[in-house]
């Protein structure tokens, strides 16, 4: 479990193609895997992954990616030198600045509209295949790993409003959006049960 409060960046050293999975190769210049063991979950741009390698003399943790999941996230976007979001697995006790998320990814939303005021971001974000359901005023939305607080939603148009603060821009992937740009995104579980719930009462 996640609570979408990114720790910061690394970067892909390497892409390697298997059979029916990819493998990617992540540097740890800022030692956010300085204590990570084989088979410990790690949030990639707000995909759960599991490290199945590590190379101490090269500094590096290795992930696999299935087939399935590269084609639901943007992770089948990833190449030498991408920046990724990075947040280890919640340890118990420890706070929870966020929401709690799973890093299991819906699919991919996009950016429909961003604007610039000094140091934040306003942006306007398209939800894909009627699950705009699921989001409400001040409630949650993690993107690309990032726990947000939804500020608009048009369910006419499918869309939701997130802004971002120069912290949250400082410490991720988010510094660099660009209109168009396809987005993770993961509902908040808890609303998804409470909405699904109500919608089966309600057809019985």
């Amino acid at each position: 479990m996640y609570t979408g409060i990114v720790q910061g960046l690394e970067k892909v050293l390497e892409v390697r193609q298997g059979d029916g999975f990819s493998t990617i190769i992540v540097s740890n210049t800022n030692n956010f895997f300085q204590d990570v063991f084989i088979g410990a979950s790690v949030a990639i741009n707000g995909v759960c992954l599991t490290a199945t390698h590590i190379d101490s003399d090269q500094n590096t943790v290795h992930f696999d990616i299935s087939n399935l999941t590269n084609q639901l996230t943007t992770l089948k976007l990833l190449e030498a030198g991408s920046e990724i979001n990075i947040e280890r697995s919640a340890k118990v006790g420890a706070e929870n600045g966020g929401h709690s998320l799973y890093g299991h990814i819906e699919g991919t939303a996009k950016v429909v509209n961003l604007v610039r005021t000094g140091e934040t971001l306003h942006l306007d974000i398209e939800i894909p295949e009627g699950n705009i359901k699921y989001f409400f005023l001040k409630g949650f939305i993690g993107l690309n790993g990032c726990s947000l607080t939804v500020n608009r939603v048009d369910r006419n148009t499918q869309q939701i409003s997130v802004d971002l603060i120069p912290e949250t821009l400082r410490l991720t992937t988010w510094k660099d959006v660009k209109l168009g740009d396809d987005v993770n995104y993961e509902i908040d579980q808890m609303t998804r049960t409470m909405v699904d719930t109500l919608e089966n009462i309600h057809q019985k």
